[in-house]
């Protein structure tokens, strides 16, 4: 007889994995089981962010990301504290390069204020005296920002979902869900079937694609947007104390290159943002026929390209032309070259788009009977992972 979970959590990325942790440590005699298609744990939007652990500068008042991003901040910290993983609370600069960009910060301050965000508005001198290698006319100094490998985190989630006597299954992608009766059925590509009181759906890229499997229409596509990067070479290590971002457009969806100092000591640029051609498409060449089709019959993405084409078209542009990705960071670090500019992976940001072409702004859940989806959960959903956990725990208690 095939046994049967509580629950069942689809997807081994940090989401899946902080779900998990905390459903078992809400009710230890509960059975959980994982499913994750790829051979190890975040091999996709988690393992290919930058690691920030972000402050909530930029969301909206009241949005569940302004208010998971504050509560995930000092999570993730207490987290790596209690599991004895590195992290670093490095602190962010947002620098403003220009008369606009100024007036833009403005806003920024004001954000700050209305989300309760302890900030520091520096001048022309106070910035240089904090990063003399960064050339701007002011900036805000956001303190708690910090520094993370999520990849470790996540292992060490599903670590403890083992260890309270869960199961964590990789190579298990799900072709197919029936939720009938007392049951949801979820059965992966090799032909297991798994029996479940409840499943979360916490499948990133996939995320639309998993709703259809239950015979829902969604209210969104997922439309994959790839980030690239460059590393710098060891010598440029020191070349900031902090995060370096631009002062975002706020008419425009992306926050624009930053350099990002990583857990590990190195510093890379990025990420840009432009439209992938296939849902995992992580390089230039990676194309999907079928990926592209969906994508271009999509009233939604024509709506979103419509609407920012000049950008769309700038950021394609640097995307293909290294000196114009090189001058969005000599902006504000005008001494880097494009021989600094070096490897490094991309990675691929799910953007939920509705079909009236707007980019879904807020971390956005589908709910049935038995079922809960992540729908939308872009940045910052890696330093909001715990209470975005607690969250899906407390909609499928409730």
């Amino acid at each position: 007889m095939q046994p049967k979970y509580d629950f069942i959590v689809i997807g081994g990325g940090i989401l899946g994995a902080s779900t998990a942790m905390q459903l078992q440590e809400r009710d230890p005699d509960c059975t959980v089981l994982v499913l994750e298609k790829e051979a190890g744990p975040a091999k996709h939007q988690t393992g290919h962010n930058s690691g920030v652990i972000h402050a909530g500068v930029y969301y909206k008042p009241g949005s569940l990301k302004a208010k998971f991003c504050k509560e995930g901040n000092q999570a993730t910290r207490d987290f790596c504290d209690a599991e004895s993983i590195p992290y670093d609370t490095c602190g962010k600069l947002l620098v403003a390069t220009n008369a606009l960009e100024l007036e833009r910060m403005q806003g920024l301050i004001d954000r700050c204020a209305q989300n309760a965000l302890p900030i520091e508005v520096l001048d022309k001198q106070a910035l240089n005296e904090r990063e003399p290698n960064i050339e701007g006319e002011g900036a805000i100094f956001v303190p708690s920002t910090g520094i993370v490998s999520y990849t470790q985190i996540t292992q060490r989630m599903l670590e403890k979902v083992e260890e309270a006597g869960g199961q964590v299954e990789f190579n298990k992608e799900v072709v197919k869900l029936e939720e009938t009766g007392p049951s949801i059925t979820v059965t992966t590509q090799e032909g297991s079937c798994f029996v479940a009181d409840q499943l979360i759906a916490c499948g990133g890229l996939m995320a639309d694609r998993l709703v259809r499997m239950l015979g829902i229409t969604p209210d969104f596509k997922v439309i994959p947007f790839r980030g690239e990067y460059f590393l710098l070479p060891p010598q440029h290590n020191t070349i900031v104390n902090h995060l370096i971002y631009p002062i975002p457009d706020p008419d425009l969806p992306f926050l624009g290159v930053h350099l990002t100092r990583m857990i590990d000591g190195t510093v890379t640029v990025g990420p840009n943002a432009v439209l992938a051609f296939k849902r995992e498409g992580y390089k230039k060449s990676d194309i999907s026929l079928s990926d592209t089709w969906e994508m271009l019959r999509y009233a939604g993405l024509r709506r979103v390209v419509r609407q920012h084409f000049k950008a769309s078209l700038n950021e394609m542009k640097n995307s293909l032309y290294k000196p114009g990705y090189l001058s969005m960071v000599q902006k504000y670090c005008p001494s880097l070259t494009m021989a600094d500019l070096t490897p490094y992976p991309a990675g691929i940001r799910a953007q939920a788009v509705s079909e009236d072409g707007r980019l879904m702004d807020d971390f956005h859940f589908i709910k049935t009977q038995r079922c809960l989806f992540v729908c939308n959960a872009p940045s910052p959903a890696a330093t909001s992972a715990i209470p975005i956990g607690r969250h899906i725990i407390e909609q499928l208690t409730s």
